[in-house]
């Protein structure tokens, strides 16, 4: 999907009468309602895009930004597949069943699979009129290998979207995506007649691109197909999570932008933020990177992680433009509310930075997969072509034999300025840009925003502005828990929404904002911390021994949310 945006509009409405049976042109008006569009990033952190601070050139998500509202204050569940149970059913994670990953801990609260007690966005959006897409990331389901119609009860298609591309599990390779899926078949990206290589970019299969361009398809199909309905969409890229995966033409872009290390680019940023007016300096100290966590043997193979790491990113920006650009070309953008965020903050975790790696073979060592094998494995072991996939400090990222992580240092620059990472409950795991565009009703432009908010805001907020009717039974008959978030389409006009307690829990982890006091503890034997974000949000200075009434009073609205939110027992093992 490389051609002029006409010639691409003008093959897809083609290939729509050629290969939909169903297709047709629409002749009504376009719906009053608005089209809505959620983008989800994956494990980036709160500086890693332009408008937020950083030297990662994202030129279309700074323009959203320009023309729309920049929130300072959201935040994320602090990892990847409870932020995603969160997102799509406006509840607390361990409310959908989701508390931690995607295993069965042996309490409701951690099932590791979406639950019957809620409904996702699309489900409730869709009786209000609204088609429904999803492209890129699902992983809200332990079922990535079924054997039976029964096993994908919590795929896509049967928790309300209308057409799916993606995959089902949460991370893999660029290059050759497991559990890759259209609708509710798995694909191979190599044998794919809907995707070839004449639509992909340099006839080369890049995950991110793929996620843009049926994004894209969407759009464009739906004009034709479905014009006079709205359209909800979530778009849930990969991108930047491990592995570190690009296009050489994007790495090249970079080549040399980290020579300065860690604590200079880190120093930049802040100093940006400020210049923005993203952070206030009387409020966020930079405090130093912790030295364990910066690589001195293998600098130039660090260095290079943080060159894909930003060509990833840089791709997912392209990517945002094209689906701006396909909303502009349908008439669309302008009644469109379009939404971007993170999942997590920067992750930290050491994949593939292990011991010395081994070099890159002359030629290929394994025998060719067949096009129409599918890749079964998260780390596959092999490319497409032959080459052993290899891991290990030296190994140089980027290409699709590679499956290396950035690492904590790089993770503590990407979080800038804030503590932690993924995983935490610090600000650095669950703190995420918020840009909110659409022409037709948000007039702030360019404007921040302090609000507090969180993910499950966004179920709210699609049902206010969709005109849609929250259910109390659905399922069958079956009781849906109330919607934990409040609607920010207030705030679009200018408008506050009333204060109310924010709460979180992973792995032990566990915080509560109220106001503007945080109380917050690292791991499930941690000693709560209590700070004040006006004048702390960097969180260095405790007050939990100066302001112990203050304490009590946060700890025991964390316990109550615990005891009703399917939050205890805390941190549960796996059942033997």
């Amino acid at each position: 999907m490389r051609c002029s945006r006409f010639m691409l509009f003008a093959g897809l409405l083609l290939a729509v009468f050629c290969r939909l049976p169903h297709a047709r042109v629409s002749a009504a008006e376009p719906s009053s309602k608005p089209n809505i569009i959620y983008i989800m990033s994956d494990d980036m952190g709160y500086s890693d895009i332009g408008c937020y601070g950083s030297e990662i050139d994202t030129p279309n998500l700074n323009q959203l930004a320009d023309s729309g509202i920049r929130y300072t204050q959201f935040y994320n569940t602090a990892r990847c597949c409870p932020t995603r149970a969160s997102l799509l059913s406006g509840l607390y994670p361990h409310q959908a069943g989701i508390g931690h990953m995607m295993s069965d801990r042996g309490h409701d609260g951690y099932r590791g699979d979406l639950n019957r007690n809620c409904v996702t966005i699309a489900e409730a959006l869709r009786p209000a009129g609204y088609r429904t897409y999803l492209s890129g990331k699902w992983h809200v389901t332990k079922k990535i290998d079924p054997k039976s119609d029964a096993d994908k009860k919590n795929w896509p298609l049967q928790r309300g979207f209308d057409r799916f591309y993606g995959t089902i599990h949460g991370a893999g390779s660029f290059f050759d995506p497991n559990t890759l899926t259209r609708d509710n078949q798995y694909i191979s990206p190599a044998d794919d007649p809907e995707y070839g290589p004449e639509q992909q970019a340099n006839g080369q299969y890049y995950y991110t691109d793929a996620i843009a361009d049926h994004a894209v398809r969407f759009i464009q199909e739906h004009h034709v197909d479905d014009g006079e309905q709205p359209f909800f969409m979530y778009v849930s890229f990969t991108a930047a999570h491990w592995p570190m995966h690009a296009l050489d033409k994007d790495i090249a872009k970079y080549a040399g932008k980290y020579d300065a290390g860690y604590d200079a680019i880190r120093k930049a940023r802040y100093e940006k933020m400020i210049k923005l007016g993203v952070i206030d300096p009387d409020a966020t100290e930079l405090f130093p990177i912790e030295e364990r966590l910066k690589e001195t043997e293998f600098w130039d193979w660090d260095k290079r992680n943080m060159e894909v790491y930003a060509a990833m990113v840089d791709s997912m920006d392209q990517g945002i433009g094209r689906i701006v650009g396909a909303l502009k070309d349908t008439g669309e953008f302008e009644n469109t509310l379009i939404c971007f965020f993170q999942d997590n903050g920067g992750c930290a975790e050491n994949y593939g930075r292990g011991p010395k790696g081994k070099p890159r073979a002359d030629k290929p060592t394994l025998e060719p997969l067949a096009k129409d094998y599918l890749q079964p494995q998260m780390q596959p072991r092999q490319t497409r072509d032959g080459y052993p996939v290899r891991v290990g400090k030296g190994v140089m990222a980027g290409g699709a034999d590679t499956y290396i992580g950035y690492g904590g240092a790089w993770a503590t620059v990407s979080n800038t300025p804030f503590r932690l990472f993924k995983h935490y409950t610090h600000e650095g795991g669950i703190s995420t840009p918020l840009i909110v565009h659409w022409p037709n009703q948000v007039k702030r432009q360019g404007e921040l925003d302090s609000t507090p908010g969180h993910l499950v805001d966004l179920m709210a907020t699609a049902v206010d502005v969709g005109q849609a009717t929250y259910p109390k039974t659905a399922h069958g008959g079956q009781a849906i828990k109330p919607m934990e978030g409040k609607s920010l389409a207030p705030t679009f006009r200018g408008q506050q929404i009333p204060e109310r307690a924010l709460f979180w829990e992973h792995e032990g982890n566990r915080a509560v904002r109220m106001g503007n006091y945080k109380l917050v503890a690292r791991g499930a034997k941690g000693k709560w911390e209590l700070y004040d974000l006006s004048n702390d949000r960097s969180e260095q200075h405790d007050l939990a021994e100066s302001k112990p009434a203050k304490a009590k009073e946060l700890a025991a609205a964390w316990q109550a949310y615990a005891e009703r939110a399917n939050v205890l027992p805390l941190n549960p093992k796996r059942p033997k």
